[in-house]
């Protein structure tokens, strides 16, 4: 016999319920953007005065900004440029985005104590 109210149906669910998917790694074209546009913004530059010093048009400036392309780097260091920054420093930049203390790293594995010295004088 069943406690179950006779009124009401018993549920079996069909499949387990969807473990919550690990966070997704942001794309390089994203934080590029995100800084492209935050640095233009920062020097209040429009995107028509942004796009003509560093000679490209200004629908493809924005939508490297929004990161839907992915630009080559010459076109990324004539942005950096037009914004007064070298290509290193938009990268770096960029780098830090992906790197911050927001972003939550996947565990690792067993690793030796030497391993583990090396990876942390690499940070």
């Amino acid at each position: 016999m069943s406690n179950h109210a006779p009124d009401q149906a018993r549920v079996i669910p069909l499949r387990r319920p969807a473990k919550a998917a690990a966070p997704k790694e942001p794309l390089w074209r994203h934080l590029v953007g995100d800084v492209l546009r935050r640095e233009r913004l920062a020097q209040e530059r429009t995107l028509k005065d942004v796009a003509d010093a560093a000679r490209i048009s200004m629908p493809y400036l924005s939508e490297l900004e929004r990161g839907r392309k992915e630009a080559s780097s010459e076109v990324l260091a004539a942005a950096a440029r037009a914004l007064g920054l070298r290509l290193t420093d938009l990268l770096s930049l960029a780098q830090g985005e992906l790197a911050g203390p927001a972003r939550t790293r996947p565990a690792r594995t067993r690793t030796t104590p030497e391993a583990s010295l090396m990876l942390r004088l690499a940070s």
